[in-house]
């Protein structure tokens, strides 16, 4: 853990991107503490300037909301949606992979074809579907993103099973009489976990963004302020109030930004081979 946590440190871009995936946790936590107020309200005169009003000081939007209360609410939308989602995907993914690496044969026949049924369907082009017949709210658009996520990481890990189970560690728990779901489990899972973990960091970014676009389609959960619902519904005054839509973009730009710095920090970190030509 200590050599990984100084490799991960010594990576300058991994930092940066912890460091403003961090502040975007914790806008996410206490917005309802910064903005006690719902983001929905009316509280100002609409379209006020960024930093024309210091009680207001991102501006308002067209209904004279808040924009910095939308942002912060946002946060918790975006990242309660790229987390569970995510982990929703790989725990599909992992059981689908490892069963397919594992056993081999028929079994893998049937998982593969299966897992690229939904690797030839377009994920935004499904999860619109998903959203749409099941009715967009947040359970709904959760599922419809780990749905449409979880095959690349079913051939990630099927991968790595059918790597592992050949070596001596893997063949002698076998010989002793182990259990299948034992061997998976305790042998072959904990060495295949490093990519996994790296995949899954990646996913959030990519499920931050596919929440996004559903929801500038008006396919968002109406309960929930989120970023793609405020850059869909300020698209109409682009011209005559920019700001409206910049923030909430440049939002997803950093979040989905300091993700992928901290997946390639996590990748460097967790590399043996990276690890020893930086040494």
């Amino acid at each position: 853990m200590k050599q990984f946590l100084k490799h991960f440190v010594t990576n300058r871009g991994a930092v940066i991107g912890a460091s403003i995936f961090l502040l975007v946790i914790l806008m996410g936590l206490t917005c309802s503490v910064l903005f006690e107020e719902s983001p929905w309200m009316m509280v100002a005169q609409p379209l006020l300037l960024p930093f024309q009003d210091s009680q207001y000081w991102l501006g308002t939007d067209m209904l004279g909301r808040d924009i910095a209360a939308g942002l912060a609410y946002g946060a918790r939308v975006s990242l309660l949606v790229g987390v569970v989602s995510t982990l929703v995907a790989v725990l599909v993914g992992v059981l689908i992979g490892a069963a397919a690496g594992f056993y081999g044969g028929w079994v893998d026949d049937v998982l593969m074809r299966f897992t690229e049924f939904f690797q030839t369907i377009p994920q935004l082009a499904m999860a619109v579907v998903l959203v749409a017949i099941l009715s967009p709210n947040i359970y709904s658009i959760v599922g419809a993103i780990a749905v449409v996520s979880w095959p690349p990481v079913a051939r990630l890990v099927r991968g790595e099973f059918l790597s592992l189970k050949q070596r001596e560690f893997v063949q002698a728990a076998v010989v002793i009489g182990q259990r299948p779901a034992r061997i998976i489990f305790t042998q072959i899972l904990p060495n295949a976990i490093s990519p996994i973990i790296v995949t899954a960091s990646l996913m959030i970014a990519t499920a931050i963004l596919t929440e996004s676009a559903l929801a500038f389609l008006g396919l968002g959960d109406r309960n929930m302020m989120s970023w793609g619902f405020m850059i869909g519904a300020s698209r109409t005054m682009l011209r005559e109030a920019p700001w409206m839509s910049v923030m909430p973009g440049v939002a997803i730009l950093l979040t989905v930004l300091a993700i992928n710095l901290i997946g390639e920090g996590l990748n460097d970190a967790m590399n043996p081979q990276l690890r020893r030509r930086g040494e």
